[in-house]
């Protein structure tokens, strides 16, 4: 993979992206990652002392140590989809080790992953990387595939093998919601009263979304309702997909909207679509991590880039990528995770 600074990979794409400005959401009223975050907002939460702790050694470790954001490599595709699906363009993935060693050469902040992965080589790597245990997954093996979000393990279970945060995903909007919010809800508070920062993957999923051929799941309005119903439940950083259209509520005519929400909070821009996402966020309190998405081939490495960009200057914490990272060679997947963080270590690319 070539080394290329930002706007080289970004292309043509380059002014759209960074020159872009925006006022209706006034960037002074947004909470922006910093080197003090935990001082300047997590202080004042409820959080005990082990998890400040725990969530300034995240904030700390690898390349972007010390800025406020944040890089983490996720692998939990070998559940979510298939071993076989997730690791066949790269087989050494297969191996656990691999998974972590890509996450600390490419100099993220930490590693997500499943209770498997993690807790074979924990005695190894715990004190050397923090651990993001993934509690809960679509197990997608059962015939007819059905989509929930089943719990793999404990939380007791994850902090015993040395796990600074816990990840989980709720699917608003379907009908396994509720038992989800609630199982998650709970896992949560205990995560918490043993010291670990939680974050949660706040993903739409029904069916009726879709409306007249429109995908409405990655709509900024029904991904913004997510994220707030995820710090609701006391996320401490929210994983949420890029903004690829609006208007959901409006085309299922499903709940309760507002008129400002589209012509005042909103433009079509990308950047603006993910400032609602921050403003739901409890505007930019808890962190916004934007996902890397799936791998298309040549396309990744300016898709990441963009992703990053859009996530930075909407004022979102940074970023959550992994099969555009594994599903390549080593070196190029190390490489990848570097030039995503370029744009978080980038000064002159800043808030719109």
């Amino acid at each position: 993979m070539e080394n290329k600074n930002t706007k080289d990979i970004l292309g043509d794409k380059a002014a759209y992206l960074l020159e872009h400005t925006w006022t209706a959401i006034d960037k002074k009223d947004i909470h922006l990652p910093s080197p003090h975050i935990i001082e300047d907002i997590w202080i004042n939460s409820n959080r005990n002392n082990q998890v400040l702790r725990n969530f300034q050694a995240l904030l700390n470790h690898g390349r972007l140590g010390g800025t406020g954001y944040c890089s983490i490599f996720p692998v939990d595709q070998g559940i979510e989809h298939s071993a076989g699906s997730a690791f066949a363009p790269n087989p050494i993935y297969f191996d656990p080790e691999n998974i972590i060693r890509l996450a600390i050469e490419g100099g993220c902040n930490g590693v997500a992953s499943t209770f498997g992965v993690l807790g074979i080589m924990s005695r190894k790597y715990a004190h050397k990387i923090p651990f993001i245990v993934k509690i809960n997954h679509n197990e997608f093996l059962s015939y007819p595939n059905t989509y929930d979000q089943t719990l793999f393990g404990t939380i007791k279970n994850a902090w015993n093998m040395g796990a600074v945060a816990v990840g989980a995903t709720i699917y608003w909007g379907s009908e396994e919601s509720r038992r989800q919010l609630k199982e998650i809800a709970e896992a949560f508070e205990l995560a918490h009263e043993l010291g670990m920062v939680t974050i949660l993957w706040c993903y739409t999923r029904n069916n009726n979304f879709k409306v007249n051929s429109i995908d409405y799941h990655t709509s900024a309005d029904f991904t913004g309702q997510a994220n707030h119903l995820g710090v609701t439940i006391q996320a401490d950083i929210i994983k949420q997909k890029l903004p690829t259209n609006n208007g959901g509520y409006l085309a299922t005519k499903h709940g309760k909207t507002s008129k400002l929400v589209y012509e005042k909070l909103t433009t079509h821009h990308p950047i603006d679509l993910t400032r609602y996402q921050v403003l739901n966020c409890y505007s930019g309190r808890i962190g916004l991590i934007n996902s890397g998405g799936e791998s298309l081939g040549d396309s990744d490495l300016q898709e990441a880039v963009i992703t990053a960009v859009v996530n930075k200057r909407a004022g979102g914490m940074g970023l959550i990528l992994g099969r555009k990272a594994f599903q390549r060679p080593f070196q190029q997947g190390v490489e990848m995770l570097q030039s995503i963080q370029n744009v978080y270590l980038d000064n002159e690319i800043t808030i719109a």
